[in-house]
């Protein structure tokens, strides 16, 4: 090999550079954060499961359903109905951003641009 002096520690450093990630992460475990569910016998559009994993795809679902096509009906897959409306239908139970939304979205390091227009009801009384 006429360059190996080049080529091993370049590929070295390639091996280094793409594994920092792990390295600068190993051994530090992180709960994930359990949300604070609202209080009650209060039904959520669809189960738990189906949430935790597809509330924003649902979430956009409904801006464009709402927005573009002036549907605000939601019919669930148990075939109930809904209003579509993040504000009128998740925030009246889920009204505790902190407690709720932002404890999985900062775990996950995502910041949503959902709450440059939708505020809770508390965030309603700071701004009145």
């Amino acid at each position: 090999m006429y360059n190996a002096n080049k080529v091993i520690p370049g590929i070295i450093i390639f091996i280094l550079f793409f594994t920092a990630p792990i390295w600068l992460n190993f051994g530090r475990l992180e709960a994930i954060p359990q949300p604070e569910l609202p209080k009650g016998e209060k039904k959520c559009v669809e189960s738990k499961e189906y949430m935790r994993a597809y509330h924003m795809k649902l979430l956009d679902d409904w801006r464009k359903k709402a927005i573009r096509e002036n549907q605000y009906i939601y019919i669930n897959s148990k075939g109930e109905k809904y209003r579509i409306s993040l504000q009128k239908t998740c925030l009246k139970c889920h009204n505790n951003r902190e407690k709720f939304c932002d404890r999985c979205h900062n775990f996950v390091i995502t910041h949503p641009d959902c709450w440059h227009c939708h505020f809770t009801k508390e965030e309603a009384k700071k701004w009145q």
